[in-house]
């Protein structure tokens, strides 16, 4: 399968501090792309009441736009944000690759690479992991709890389904049925109806992207509160020091 366009898709809910890194993150991104492949980056603004949206028309100049949504939900904000990208793109739906992620993430400069190479040895959606750029809002041990619970395989695989690192292809991603406009989980959502419908599926771990380790997201029960209930974890079990 050769590719002839790549779209990134991010939502973004009043993220006008963290915004500029992940767009600058992905523009790079963008860039190491050969020159035979179109690119397009969709920033979907929803409920936003800061500079989200200003800044991300302001860095998008020709690289992509910006749609804007007030439905306070992250999977109806990925919907918006796809349904702008395919409108955008004319060509095969098998030849366009979606990529998504968060607007506090960090997304490194081979990410949109390493997709396509895996993409290309035959897989149609793929499931990254993440690392987290700061526990300083956390208490103290919350980083080993983190890192030593998050589940990597020997072989590589992981079981992690993360909206901010997840690529698929077109034509796989409408016979899914998409994103569905769940306030959370979303994510692990479309995962399972990829399977269903049998789509090739890889998780790998070597893929990954630096998210933020606010306390506070965006989305209810999402990875932020994850990441903050290991917080309880601590006094719940001793650490080990060893």
């Amino acid at each position: 399968m050769s590719f002839s366009h790549i779209v990134v898709l991010i939502p973004a809910r009043n993220e006008e501090d963290l915004l500029p890194r992940c767009l600058r993150s992905v523009l790079k991104a963008c860039s190491a792309l050969p020159s035979n492949l179109t690119h397009d980056i969709i920033v979907a603004v929803d409920s936003s009441t800061d500079n989200t949206r200003s800044i991300a028309e302001r860095m998008l100049q020709g690289h992509g736009t910006v749609v804007e949504t007030d439905a306070g939900n992250v999977g109806r904000a990925r919907i918006h944000a796809a349904e702008m990208a395919l409108l955008r793109y004319v060509g095969p739906l098998d030849r366009c690759w979606i990529a998504n992620t968060d607007a506090d993430c960090i997304v490194p400069e081979d990410w949109l690479l390493d997709q396509l190479a895996i993409a290309e040895s035959g897989f149609a959606a793929i499931a990254g992991t993440v690392d987290v750029d700061s526990f300083a809002e956390h208490s103290p041990g919350v980083d080993y709890l983190f890192r030593s619970t998050y589940t990597i395989h020997a072989d590589g695989t992981h079981p992690h389904v993360h909206g901010a690192n997840l690529g698929l292809r077109a034509d796989a991603y409408l016979r899914a049925g998409g994103w569905a406009g769940l306030a959370t989980a979303e994510d692990h959502d479309l995962w399972r109806r990829l399977h269903e419908t049998g789509t090739p599926r890889a998780s790998v771990a070597r893929l990954s992207v630096t998210t933020s380790g606010r306390r506070q997201g965006r989305a209810p029960l999402g990875f932020a509160g994850a990441l903050a209930a290991h917080n309880l974890g601590l006094h719940a079990r001793p650490l080990e020091t060893t």
